[in-house]
């Protein structure tokens, strides 16, 4: 890599995983931009976190899916800069970014076992955040 990426902060790596699963079909959805952007604006966990940094977090995964290694050079930076207690979060907002549009696609869901398997969330752990998910984002 003849770059050097910023570093993540923690609450960076979490929108890196929202803006990586929205990337994962090639096609950015409005609804799960909007998705990423209610997170960021009401989660506790993004309190005090600037909105503006999304575009330059969103920038660095960008510039990583064009690499060859980009997907395991991102999950290192998010397991460097993220506190394990945080992984199951992270795998939540990805499952919530994925359910966002109401469809989950064949990359998604290859990009949410990646997740589950980069970041150690066990699968029963697993099977409730993607049922709550799934129940979250039906429409009538």
């Amino acid at each position: 890599m003849t770059h050097t990426l910023p570093a993540f902060s923690a609450q960076d790596a979490l929108v890196a995983i929202m803006v990586t699963v929205s990337v994962s079909d090639e096609s950015i959805r409005t609804s799960e931009l909007v998705a990423i952007e209610r997170q960021v604006n009401h989660l506790p966990v993004f309190a005090d976190y600037d909105m503006d940094a999304v575009k330059e977090v969103a920038q660095t995964v960008y510039q990583l899916m064009e690499e060859e290694d980009g997907l395991d050079t991102l999950f290192a930076m998010v397991r460097d800069a993220l506190p394990e207690r945080l992984w199951e979060t992270a795998y939540a907002l990805a499952c919530d970014v994925a359910a966002a549009d109401g469809k989950l696609r064949q990359a998604e869901l290859r990009l949410l076992e990646e997740v589950r398997h980069e970041l150690t969330v066990d699968r029963l752990h697993a099977a409730a955040i993607e049922w709550g998910a799934r129940v979250r984002h039906l429409t009538l």
